[in-house]
């Protein structure tokens, strides 16, 4: 493979090849290409990564800049790519970037907003609060007195960040080519999605309006405050925010020592973040500690919005069906459904994941739901789709991670704590809606559609096939008089399937809706005895009409 770089460049594929060659992971030289800029010196040498293997990618990614930073950061929310270890280790990159200088802040502000700082605010914090790989945050107040932070981009973050993107597609190419697992874990494709993250990171414009989108989304809800925007002295390289103080969530002794009410944080902290997931379809991305305070009236104050995650129709229909299979404890229909959801271009061996599957469902078969660890039970389905080289969407790994962070948090704040009980509403919910009518017409209207493209295809089907008999010298003859009782026997056969589908669905819907929450069923009772005879008036009109539409046929 050749590389067209410039001298610059060249110096930063030698500078990527020297620090992981230091740091233990010279292995992944020939695979990536970079063996060719690696010192000569260095090669074969390193430390060993038999022991502190995490450790020493985070200290990589730290060493190797802003943009390598943010993608650790991503990868510590992936745990369908990375096991537990790795993630707990490179969590710790949220915090770890060195700050500018404020005279290099004050310039980028003043080239945002056309004057300097302290004509801009009343006052402007040179010491920053906190510094992240892109940007960093510093304290200030308006001139009317609110007191704000003020997120500003690291100058030269830009360029530094789309150099870096374009050595990262190179590299994932060329080992997309020579290293099996790459190619396995869509390398390539993880490398896009990772560039459109951090792009969309740069711009402090969208993070204000994802700001304003979760207000609107919890307005009113005394669970939880979200920042104000202010946009008169906000771009896409400033960010003024109003300034929420409190505790961090996790400070126990500091919680104690306020008085707040440990077990209820746990409860709405989760409830805010099955909210996002199951209601909204929208979501904080890395919703960790650090980005959690409770305020003083006991609401869950939340910030940095850079990183979120949406769910869209298929993906919310994809995590219904993965709900009711873990629900039916069915391997072969969990294993379908992870196969559904994942993205790789590998197929799995269905029948060898349906076997791990079903030894994963083995763990929680005869557990009482408010005894279940669903963390635990997360982090060994991860195993299993690790194992089988599945990836994930990266809003359903975000959501894994979300599951363990929340079910963690719960238990810090309350040991008795139990995640399942909490987030079961929203899951019954979700349940609801996948056989609710409106999903029923839905997948009728979906199966309708896959039969008017088969009809579609038909002719050019036929032609192949016309083809074929033409090449074999294959002869088929039927006349009309024989071909007419097998169509009769056909459209007879095909009514019995659909009614024997619909059917099927309605029992199945009813049944898992009943085992899934007993104590609701008397007050169903009455809406699905009137939407069963309903349905099966509806499939009785429809068999009349198709008999006799067949008996006008004949006679005709």
């Amino acid at each position: 493979m050749v590389f067209g770089v410039s001298g610059s460049r060249t110096a930063r594929y030698a500078q990527i090849a020297e620090v992981l060659t230091r740091h233990g992971m010279g292995h992944l030289l020939h695979a990536t290409g970079l063996d060719r800029w690696a010192p000569a010196a260095l090669l074969g040498v390193g430390v060993d990564r038999t022991a502190g293997g995490a450790v020493h990618l985070r200290l990589a990614l730290e060493e190797l800049g802003p943009t390598f930073m943010k993608l650790g950061q991503i990868l510590s929310t992936r745990p369908d790519l990375l096991p537990e270890q790795y993630q707990t280790e490179l969590a710790k990159l949220q915090d770890a970037a060195p700050p500018v200088g404020a005279e290099a802040i004050r310039a980028v502000v003043r080239e945002e907003l056309g004057i300097d700082a302290g004509e801009a605010f009343a006052t402007f914090d040179d010491e920053p609060i906190a510094s992240a790989s892109i940007g960093q945050v510093h304290g200030a107040q308006l001139p009317d007195g609110t007191r704000v932070v003020v997120k500003v981009r690291k100058p030269g973050a830009v360029d530094r960040i789309r150099e870096d993107l374009e050595i990262l597609r190179n590299l994932a190419a060329h080992a997309s080519r020579q290293w099996t697992a790459a190619a396995d874990y869509n390398v390539v494709g993880l490398v896009e999605q990772f560039g459109r993250t951090i792009l969309a990171e740069l711009d402090y414009l969208q993070e204000g309006r994802n700001a304003e989108r979760f207000a609107a989304n919890f307005e009113g809800d005394a669970r939880v405050r979200i920042p104000r925007v202010f946009w008169a002295t906000t771009t896409s390289r400033v960010l003024t925010l109003e300034r929420v103080e409190g505790l961090k969530i996790n400070d126990i002794a500091a919680l104690d020592a306020a008085g707040f009410d440990r077990a209820a944080l746990a409860v709405n902290a989760a409830g805010v973040l099955a909210q996002m997931v199951f209601q909204d379809g929208f979501f904080h991305a890395d919703p960790h500690p650090g980005n959690m305070f409770v305020q003083p009236d006991g609401a869950i104050a939340l910030i940095d919005f850079g990183m979120v995650g949406e769910i869209d129709e298929q993906l919310h229909d994809q995590l219904g069906r993965l709900l009711l299979a873990l629900g039916r404890k069915d391997p072969r229909r969990l294993a379908r459904a992870l196969m559904d959801m994942s993205t790789s271009p590998r197929e799995a061996d269905v029948p060898s994941l349906a076997d791990d599957v079903a030894g994963f469902i083995s763990l929680y078969d005869r557990t009482d739901l408010q005894d279940l660890n669903i963390s635990r039970l997360a982090q060994r389905l991860l195993a299993v789709i690790r194992a089988h080289r599945l990836q994930m969407p990266a809003e359903v790994a975000v959501i894994s991670k979300m599951v363990v962070m929340a079910e963690g948090l719960g238990r810090v704040l309350d040991p008795k704590f139990r995640l399942s009980q909490a987030l079961r509403p929203y899951v019954l919910v979700l349940f609801l809606e996948r056989h609710s009518p409106q999903a029923f017409l839905h997948d009728l209207r979906d199966a309708g559609l896959e039969a008017i493209d088969l009809v579609e295809d038909l002719p050019h089907l036929l032609n192949g096939l016309v083809r074929i008999v033409d090449s074999g010298g294959l002869e088929v003859r039927l006349r009309a008089e024989e071909l007419e009782p097998l169509m009769s026997r056909a459209e007879r056969i095909g009514d019995r399937v659909v009614a024997g589908v619909i059917a099927a669905a309605f029992i199945r819907g009813v049944g898992d809706l009943v085992s899934m929450d007993r104590e609701r069923w008397t007050g169903w009772r009455a809406p699905f005895m009137r939407t069963g005879l309903a349905a099966l008036g509806g499939l009785g009109g429809y068999f009349a009409w198709s008999a006799a539409r067949r008996a006008r046929h004949r006679r005709s």
